[in-house]
């Protein structure tokens, strides 16, 4: 505790201080964390709290009870709203009434929560926040509250309001003599993915609370809870007759923390449920890089010699400073051209999303090996397409690596511009006009009438040759090492869907072929001025359509936005064929027996805004917002919201509303996933630009899909305003 130097009275108002304060005293106590509730999220058990966690923390969790298996992930996704994605696995209750259906799978409902943080705690304010569960699920567990918490020494109170599931219990207002939902209608709805703003803030409404305690041991906390809901109208009650009696309103729990990555929680609940979990935690902000990376090269100061021309420079000096540009700064393959006064180099970078640490180390490169040049030009190029250009000043760079003022940067010696052509004579180039690759690769979905969890994990190996600086031939093939598609027996399910299969015949391109083409194309890309890209394209597009295509991009150099169209004619591939395409519309399935209808040719194609907010309270995001035309032929708009954190992870997810009614989309309403994009440099020792995507989706099905294009022109462009290729802010 501080020193106190002050009068007997003033000491005694120093002392009284951290009995009121809000936080423990940690020299007693260790420091109490936010932790997960049941459903996801920071909580109780079964009641939510005003609490969020530290932004960008990560949490996987699993909670398992006679009733629930619950499944969720957990993010904080800004430093003021908290999402959740929870998948639930009714136990005795199967997917649907019809066996052949849904076979033996559990009834599972999927659900959308997400919480927003209104006040900060303060002295004398709580930390306050208002929450939405189950937004825009099929209404098992819908509910709405409001939640202030409150820290007293060890303890962490909590009180607060809620509705739906969260208030069943109509222990504030609601009369349950006239409905066991106080006419709140918490009817299943069947297809789930659609948002009933109706229900909101409706029905039965119930105060609720508890206090979780930091025991001195730091491992274990406990919790008590008053419950706010009194079971009556949970599904398995209304649908299976279950008993889910609740012979107390009070719910117990202890958690005990495995270091700081994960807890352990037991509870009891409704006084007579025992309920087990735990959950896996990581913050994406914190992750960092340790790298074996070679030394950033000394500056070795040189006097320019007046009388050695730059041309004169030997071919085995050149050569050596185009290796050392491609592995000590990250310029790969580099050419070099040169004239009386600049050194050139046109390169991808492919190193370091840091360009600062690039531009330093090229700097320095050429520094030391052509002390005569007066400006160096970087040009980065991506797909062989000049992308933008910074000029770095001799003279000022000098002073820099001389560290000839305080906090001297690279920054101050470099200037970021539209690209120009190279100037002076081509001094070295690579001679390398192909590239193989091998990737492996993971698609998956999650909450299927056929299995819970479906997947398939394989490896592409390609390989693209470059005819110039324009057009590429290239090409992959997938090798599916294991998939449980087998399992995938999609046909057209009772709620009656009658769309073009254009996705949900997954299974006959990856589990009925283990190698298949997955690519095979003609590309031809340009830039058509200083702010303008374009592409055309023609082949094997991806595993599940070919055709032809074509994209325009708009993205002013330095700009935080940028605007683009594409347009394609497509035809679906015949899975039974390597080479072939669907001629006939209609097709009869021998697994299922029944027919089914494919894509023998169409146009799809979105115009798309892309647009990164400079807004304070919505920091390091990215909106991408597409309209046009899908595979199956519906017309609609996809929006697609992601959140970079301090490390360069990506966490984002999209919706895609078209103009299908949910009955004629059917299960889930409408297209939607989500993803999370891992820079390769913070899971391996070495820097690099690349990036490791994992996606899911809550359901395979047809509507709202797009072509999955070999190249997006907002990714090529990237080195413009970077978003993928951004620094690590920690």
């Amino acid at each position: 505790m501080k020193k106190v130097l002050t009068t007997s009275l003033s000491a005694l108002t120093v002392v009284m201080v951290p009995v009121l304060h809000s936080h423990a005293d940690e020299f007693s106590y260790p420091v109490l964390q936010p932790s997960q509730s049941d459903f996801g999220g920071v909580g109780l058990i079964q009641m939510p709290t005003g609490r969020v966690a530290p932004e960008g923390e990560f949490n996987v969790g699993g909670t398992f009870n006679n009733e629930y298996y619950h499944y969720t992930v957990s993010l904080q996704l800004l430093p003021w709203l908290e999402s959740t994605i929870r998948y639930t696995l009714v136990q005795d209750l199967l997917y649907s009434n019809d066996p052949s259906f849904s076979g033996d799978t559990k009834y599972t409902d999927k659900g959308i929560d997400f919480k927003i943080r209104l006040l900060e705690e303060s002295y004398w304010i709580p930390e306050t926040s208002l929450g939405v569960r189950d937004f825009g699920g099929t209404g098992l567990f819908d509910g709405e509250f409001i939640a202030a918490s409150k820290h007293i020494g060890p303890f962490d109170f909590t009180v607060g309001v809620g509705w739906g599931y969260i208030g069943n219990s109509a222990n504030l207002t609601g009369d349950k003599t006239a409905s066991s939902d106080c006419n709140r209608n918490t009817e299943v709805k069947g297809k789930g993915g659609s948002v009933d703003f109706d229900r909101w803030y409706t029905g039965c409404s119930a105060i609720f609370g508890g206090l979780e305690y930091q025991s001195p041991w730091q491992p274990l906390r406990l919790k008590v809870e008053y419950d706010g809901n009194d079971y009556t109208s949970d599904f398995p009650v209304t649908r299976g007759g279950i008993d889910m009696s609740q012979d107390s309103k009070f719910n117990y729990g202890a958690l005990y923390r495995l270091g700081n990555w994960g807890d352990l929680r037991l509870s009891y609940e409704r006084g007579n449920t025992w309920t087990f979990g735990f959950n896996l935690n990581t913050n994406f902000n914190d992750l960092k890089a340790i790298w074996q990376d070679q030394p950033l090269p000394a500056y070795q100061k040189q006097t320019p010699r007046p009388n050695v021309n730059k041309s004169e420079l030997s071919n085995e000096e050149w050569l050596e400073l185009a290796q050392d540009l491609h592995k000590i700064a990250g310029y790969e393959n580099p050419s070099i051209y040169s004239d009386s006064e600049t050194v050139t180099v046109v390169a991808p970078q492919t190193k370091y999303r840091d360009r600062a640490e690039a531009h330093q180390r090229a700097g320095t490169l050429i520094a030391n090996h052509v002390p005569e040049a007066k400006e160096y030009r970087l040009v980065e190029t991506s797909n062989r397409q000049a992308i933008t250009e910074t000029r770095i000043d001799r003279e000022q760079f000098v002073k820099v690596a001389n560290h000839e003022y305080f906090d001297a940067k690279v920054e101050d010696a470099t200037k970021v511009d539209v690209p120009e052509s190279p100037k002076g004579s081509l001094i070295a180039s690579s001679d390398k006009d192909w590239d193989i690759s091998v990737a492996p690769t993971l698609q998956q979905s999650f909450g299927g009438s056929e299995n819970f969890y479906m997947f398939n994990i394989g490896i592409n190996a390609g390989a693209n040759y470059w005819f110039g600086d324009h057009v590429e031939l290239g090409g992959s093939v997938y090798f599916n090492i294991y998939d449980n598609y087998d399992k995938f027996l999609y046909e057209v399910p009772p709620d009656g869907t009658d769309l073009k299969r254009v996705r949900t015949l997954v299974r006959q391109y990856i589990n009925d072929n283990p190698v298949r083409m997955n690519n095979l194309q003609l590309t031809w890309m340009d830039r058509l001025g200083d702010n303008w890209y374009s592409q055309a394209y023609g082949g094997y597009l991806e595993m599940m359509f070919g055709g032809v295509g074509t994209e325009i991009l708009y993205r002013p150099q330095g700009s935080n936005w940028a605007v683009g169209v594409d347009a394609n004619y497509v035809i679906q591939r015949d899975p039974d064929s390597q080479f072939g395409f669907f001629t006939e519309e209609v097709q009869f399935d021998p697994i299922t027996n029944r027919d089914y209808r494919v894509q023998t040719g169409a146009i799809t194609g979105h115009a798309t805004v892309y647009y990164q907010p400079q807004w304070e309270w919505l920091p390091n995001t990215l909106f991408k917002i597409s309209a046009g035309q899908y595979l199956t032929e519906d017309k609609g708009v996809t929006v697609d919201f992601s959140k970079q954190f301090d490390s360069g992870v990506i966490a984002g997810a999209f919706i895609a509303q078209t103009n299908l009614s949910a009955e004629e989309f059917g299960e889930g309403s409408y297209n939607k996933g989500f993803y999370v994009s891992i820079p390769f440099d913070i899971m391996t020792v070495k820097p690099s630009t690349n990036r490791a995507t994992i996606s899911w989706l809550p359901l395979t099905r047809d509507g709202g899909q797009m072509l999955n294009r070999k190249y997006q022109l907002f990714s090529v462009t990237d080195a413009r305003y970077p978003w993928y290729g951004r620094k690590a802010m920690n």
